[in-house]
């Protein structure tokens, strides 16, 4: 959104592509209270807040998915989701990253009937209920915040013996009273019969085996950069990560840029992103002049 509102400003003419607006911002990001100017602000709300920004430029906006860009002599070729094919002469890649799988049996089996990727979305469907958060880090333990609003109990389950979140994430765990952390869990299956009603994990340092009864799990251990549909067209880091000049957002490829947590900058924050829209979008205007 970013970037479509300074290539706007900058007098391009734009086409956006998306099949929604905000991302992680919507899915993940209950409460964000380090975005400047908002000492304290819902995800869906600020992304509402770009969002009407962003149509006041009057730019055109297809909502659709992206299966494919390529490139001859000196222009693009994007082909959507929906077979439409667009021509260009430079392109901005802003697609983010999707939830990373846990890859373990029922995962898939139990999407929608108890495991879920979007504590925002689907937290009032687990009331009085006790459910596990899989994954130590900032964005575990602000879920499982987000999820004691509702749950009875939340497990918080960290592969490693260490939690990797900030101190701040938790102290705000422990004054709820509702969450339990548990370490050196090796998780190896998801059970259930209609939904999920236990996981089972295995303690990486005794080696026993536990199943706990919950209701729901919520998978928080990363993402994965949502970036196939340019493969042959950049570098990748060993994150999948798009490489970009950190001074442009362009890519190895002339005229193809990218910005946000599709690349491998190293901070993943919305405001480190919306400048990298921002940056994406200036450099292009440069390019193409």
């Amino acid at each position: 959104m970013a970037a479509g509102i300074y290539s706007a400003r900058q007098k391009l003419q734009t086409l956006l592509i998306t099949k929604e607006f905000g991302g992680q911002m919507t899915k993940k990001a209950v409460a964000i209270e380090n975005y400047p100017g908002f000492e304290k602000i819902s995800g869906l709300q600020l992304s509402q807040k770009f969002e009407k920004h962003l149509r006041k430029q009057g730019i055109e906006i297809e909502r659709d998915s992206v299966s494919l860009i390529k490139k001859a002599d000196s222009l693009f070729y994007i082909t959507t989701g929906n077979r439409q094919k667009f021509e260009a002469r430079a392109v901005i890649v802003a697609s983010g990253a999707d939830p990373r799988p846990l890859e373990v049996p029922g995962e898939k089996k139990y999407i929608g009937r108890g495991v879920s990727y979007c504590a925002t979305c689907d937290a009032p469907l687990f009331a009085g209920k006790e459910v596990a958060v899989i994954g130590g880090g900032n964005a575990g333990f602000e879920t499982a915040v987000a999820l004691s609003r509702w749950a009875e109990k939340i497990y918080i389950l960290e592969r490693s013996g260490k939690l990797a979140a900030d101190e701040a994430n938790q102290e705000m765990a422990r004054r709820t009273k509702r969450i339990q952390t548990i370490t050196n869990v090796d998780l190896k299956k998801i059970d259930g019969e209609q939904f999920v009603h236990s996981i089972v994990y295995q303690d990486s340092k005794t080696g026993k085996k536990t199943a706990l009864r919950v209701e729901g799990v919520f998978v928080e251990i990363g993402n994965v950069p949502a970036t196939g549909f340019v493969k042959n067209l950049v570098e990748f880091n060993n994150r999948d990560e798009i490489k970009i000049n950190p001074g442009t957002n362009m890519t190895k490829t002339p005229g193809l840029f990218a910005a946000g947590d599709a690349t491998d900058i190293k901070y993943k924050q919305i405001v480190i992103a919306a400048g990298q829209g921002t940056q994406a979008a200036l450099s292009v205007s440069q390019y193409l002049k």
